[in-house]
């Protein structure tokens, strides 16, 4: 019955859908409701998506996959300050011009795999931080980042008579406001986005085009020695990974109108790197959950401090509750990298196919439990069982 579910493309979407647009509710109890963080976990999970086409179906290592989302937030704040403050035309040409980045990256980067396509992509990154951060200030503003002005044209906005009465407009689709602290209406924007990004990356993962860059993956050498041109559909893949990077962009501008060259630094890179092994390279939701478990780690575990967690700990004894926040507080607050390295550390050495390999086992185990002789594992979960590459990584 429920490979029977997971089987099902509509199915997926529905129980998918439910879920994203669920999430205020029951994420609620663990205190991860709030809208900032809501719009986080979808566009980040948008981000982790578009990666694992590259890297999860192809075994292509990327290490400069933020290029892209510097590029599409850049891009949404110059449409902000030329055009207009609807988020359409910004998005639009996020994923136009992050598109055309990649197609140029990829194209130049794809001549070699392995650990020289990674170190490329690498370079190629921080060639772009540099150049956001120091040569291309015109552009850029340099360090201080590009924002908004009260003398920026907005040629759209104007045209239509929409003139600021005082201070800076505020983003927006068609009137509704996207800032999270003036409701939810962000959050459900980003996450239609997202169900519609989740859609096509399925799309994508059942298509006989996913089923060749899966071939890639697995023996890239063997498909070049029967005649078969592997080169377009990586840099396909290259593609539509780094527009899906530069969609996230855009989105992270309409939140807050600052691009900056922080987004585009290594460290950005190395945070998708870490959200899609995390989750399950390959796999449809292991992207996600690594995405949902970094960012609550970022901002939850981050926000404690020793008051709160002799909160936390207050139904022991005094001395038992004093042992625990010492414990715990390394952990925490300042220290929650930790935890993600712990945690980072136990994934890899004991689940090499991440959260995802994880909830198969478990799977498996139920089953053998309760005796069942048929196989009740969803597709999405024996995706997560990781595949010799010899292609691309």
């Amino acid at each position: 019955m429920i490979k029977k579910i997971f089987s099902s493309n509509p199915l997926i979407m529905l129980i998918f859908s439910a879920v994203v647009l669920t999430a205020p509710i029951w994420l609620d109890p663990i205190g991860a409701n709030y809208p900032d963080l809501l719009q986080k976990f979808a566009i980040f999970g948008i981000f982790a998506i578009g990666y694992n086409i590259l890297f999860g179906l192809t075994g292509y290592l990327s290490f400069g996959h933020a290029t892209f989302l510097g590029v599409g937030s850049y891009t949404a704040v110059w449409a902000f300050k030329l055009l207009s403050m609807n988020i359409v035309p910004a998005i639009i040409l996020a994923i136009i011009v992050s598109g055309v980045f990649a197609l140029i990256i990829g194209f130049l980067s794809l001549r070699r795999s392995g650990i020289y396509f990674s170190i490329l992509t690498l370079a190629f990154a921080q060639m772009a931080y540099s150049l956001a951060y120091s040569v291309l200030t015109p552009i850029t503003n340099g360090e201080t980042g590009l924002q908004l002005s009260l003398k920026d044209p907005r040629v759209l906005d104007s045209m239509a008579g929409i003139i600021p009465q005082e201070g800076l407009p505020s983003t927006n689709l068609f009137g509704y406001l996207m800032k999270s602290y003036e409701g939810y209406f962000g959050f459900y924007f980003a996450a239609v986005i997202l169900i519609i990004a989740f859609y096509v990356s399925l799309k994508i993962f059942r298509s006989p085009y996913g089923l060749k860059l899966r071939a890639i993956k697995s023996n890239q050498t063997r498909m070049k020695y029967t005649g078969f041109n592997t080169r377009p559909y990586l840099l396909s893949a290259f593609v539509i990974s780094g527009m899906y990077a530069g969609l996230a962009g855009a989105l992270l501008a309409s939140i807050d109108p600052l691009a900056g060259a922080e987004r585009m630094q290594w460290t950005a890179s190395g945070e998708v790197v870490l959200m899609t092994i995390l989750g399950g390279a390959g796999t449809l939701i292991g992207p996600l959950l690594g995405t949902t478990i970094i960012k609550y780690l970022e901002n939850i575990f981050s926000a404690l401090n020793p008051s709160e967690l002799h909160n936390m700990f207050d139904f022991m004894p005094e001395p038992l509750q004093n042992f625990m926040v010492t414990i715990v507080s390394p952990f925490v607050g300042e220290g929650w990298h930790l935890t993600l390295g712990a945690m980072f550390m136990i994934i890899v050495i004991f689940l090499p196919g991440g959260v995802m390999q994880g909830l198969s086992h478990l799977s498996s185990f139920m089953k053998r439990l309760f005796g069942s002789k048929k196989d009740t594992t969803p597709d999405s979960v024996n995706d997560a069982a990781p595949t010799t590459s010899k292609g691309g990584h």
